[in-house]
């Protein structure tokens, strides 16, 4: 007879080619870590099934409601979530148990005749037709061709990473944006024609990074699943998401943010006096996003803090996302948060 230490962890994922990928990639660190077999539960959510564009069906949790009812009823033991898909606000009665390393958090282009943004906006003669569903990449995308003096078209399409390359294989549109972690967790990163500097195109926020979730009453398993945390990535997605849920704004929403880690280094004193040696010293850098689909109007701010002093500090992170958050309300973000892609 199996017991419960030995038996099977089941991990529930959706069935999509990436998400299966990644979730692959979790099982085999829980099976290195645990000891015990993963076997992977794919389970169909409302994202999955419906054809109706993200940004109307409202985008928050359309892909990961399925998988927590799952979790809740028993029926798997964990779930690997894209953080980017989460609802900001975490039900008491599921643990986010772990928040990997991140992969890459960049935007890719994928460009017929292997072109960069660039190239392909220098046609005054024709304008590109780049498709994504998000409206945060249409409003950056739309607003990096206005500061070329040009104009691109940003087509609403759904699809797994097959479909949406596909239309620019079949020669339907100029160009897709993906997420640069997607194409890399099932090995088609070669592909991307250009990696989107966050510099003219801020990530959604907490992209690139998964969400390992469980039953709060699972307390021994969150406690394993808990060394697969990075703390510095979950600092960085707490900050991104923090700014995101003081903003209103749901996934779907023109909201890009990006926090990043970064060494400085200081002298460190001690009793007035400056130590010989240097430390490095790690600031967080938070920046954030929110404009019109058309381009036309963009908020930009970013704002550095520190980062925290213990993996058990959340306050920090919070507190970044929420005061970045107030700033950019004071600027006029408020009146964009309403703006849906047709």
């Amino acid at each position: 007879m199996t017991d419960s230490t030995t038996r099977a962890l089941r991990l529930g994922t959706r069935r999509s080619k990436l998400a299966m990928a990644q979730s692959g990639q979790v099982a085999e660190a829980v099976h290195a870590l645990t000891g015990r077999p993963v076997e992977l539960v794919e389970i169909t959510t409302y994202g999955d099934t419906s054809r109706e564009h993200l940004a109307q069906i409202g985008g928050t949790g359309v892909f990961v409601s399925a998988l927590r009812d799952a979790l809740l009823a028993g029926e798997i033991d964990f779930a690997v979530h894209s953080l980017k898909d989460l609802p900001t606000t975490q039900p008491e009665d599921l643990t986010l148990a772990a928040i990997p390393v991140r992969e890459d958090p960049r935007d890719a282009l994928i460009a017929r005749d292997g072109l960069t943004f660039e190239q392909l906006t220098a046609d005054e003669s024709k304008v590109a037709r780049i498709g994504t569903g998000s409206p945060r990449r249409m409003a950056q995308l739309n607003a990096w061709a206005r500061s070329l003096g040009r104009r691109v078209e940003t087509v609403p399409i759904r699809g797994n990473i097959d479909t949406r390359i596909g239309f620019v294989e079949k020669g339907e549109l100029d160009a897709v944006v993906l997420a640069a972690a997607g194409l890399t967790r099932i090995g088609r990163i070669d592909e991307a024609t250009q990696l989107l500097s966050p510099d003219v195109v801020l990530p959604a926020p907490g992209q690139g990074a998964l969400a390992i979730e469980c039953a709060a009453v699972n307390a021994d398993l969150a406690a394993r699943l808990a060394e697969l945390d990075d703390p510095d990535t979950r600092a960085a997605v707490t900050a991104e998401r923090s700014l995101l849920a003081a903003l209103e704004a749901g996934c779907s929403a023109p909201v890009g943010a990006l926090a990043d880690l970064s060494p400085s280094s200081r002298l460190r004193s001690s009793r007035g006096g400056p130590k010989a040696d240097e430390q490095a010293v790690t600031e967080l850098h938070l920046r954030g996003v929110v404009g019109t689909t058309d381009g036309s109007t963009l908020v930009q701010m970013s704002t550095t803090g520190h980062v925290p002093a213990s993996p058990d500090d959340v306050a920090t992170p919070l507190n970044m996302g929420r005061e970045l958050a107030a700033e950019m309300l004071a600027k006029g973000a408020a009146g964009l948060m309403g703006e849906r892609a047709l």
